[in-house]
């Protein structure tokens, strides 16, 4: 058996049964912190709560749960999971860029409108994706679940990017005022970056990255939905 061959015999059998428990349990936790987080926010906002202090109930939820999102890049490197590298990076680098580099910096992200059309979207996809996943691995999905997780992006992808791109457009005044992460000549590295205008970059970058990323959503849901009406026919 050649290498790369036993490498997709591999893959194909899944991850070991040490690696399955690890995976049970970190989709377990991800399950509840996020459904934590959606339960806060409804409580928050249902006592009238206002977006100036809505940051401060909710960041040390998002921090942990959000933070521990890195740890996917993790399972597909190493094998635990099927996804691909690149869109596992590039799906979990765009909320770790904004809670870690905007929201935790700049007080003007965290009081913009688009704060909790973040966070509703977050978590309800994480709600559905984690519980889809931890009992994907014991194959006890039901079927209510399974098209959750391959229709509620239809709406909550789009609402989930709108709020991200209205926190960084909220934060750019304060960018530039306190010259957040900009580097100026003269330095010793005789490197100038300026931050402000990368973030205008970067805003733009979401309308080529969003249709690729909705679109692998797309072939996934008619793979797996497809394959069920099939089969039902």
């Amino acid at each position: 058996m050649s290498e790369k061959t036993a490498k997709k015999t591999v893959r194909r059998s899944g991850p070991s049964a040490i690696g399955k428990s690890y995976l049970l349990a970190y989709n377990f936790l991800q399950t509840l912190g996020w459904s934590y987080l959606l339960w806060q926010s409804l409580v928050y906002f249902l006592n009238r709560g206002t977006l100036d202090a809505y940051w401060d109930e909710i960041k040390w939820t998002l921090y942990i749960f959000q933070g521990g999102a890195i740890l996917e890049i993790l399972h597909s490197l190493l094998g635990l999971v099927s996804s691909g590298i690149l869109v596992v990076t590039m799906q979990v680098h765009s909320r770790v860029f904004l809670v870690f580099a905007i929201l935790m910096a700049l007080h003007s992200a965290t009081v913009s409108p688009g704060l909790p059309l973040c966070i509703l979207a977050w978590s309800i996809t994480e709600i559905v994706r984690y519980a889809f996943y931890g009992l994907n691995l014991i194959n006890a999905v039901p079927q209510t679940l399974s098209y959750l997780r391959y229709s509620t992006f239809l709406i909550l992808y789009p609402l989930g990017v709108t709020g991200e791109i209205l926190c960084m457009y909220h934060s750019l005044d304060e960018i530039v005022e306190k010259k957040l992460y900009t580097v100026s000549f003269p330095n010793d590295w005789n490197v100038a970056f300026n931050f402000y205008y990368f973030m205008y970059f970067y805003m733009f970058m979401y309308f080529p990255l969003f249709p690729y990323l909705f679109g692998h959503m797309l072939k996934q849901r008619r793979k797996v939905l497809g394959d069920d009406t099939k089969k039902t026919k």
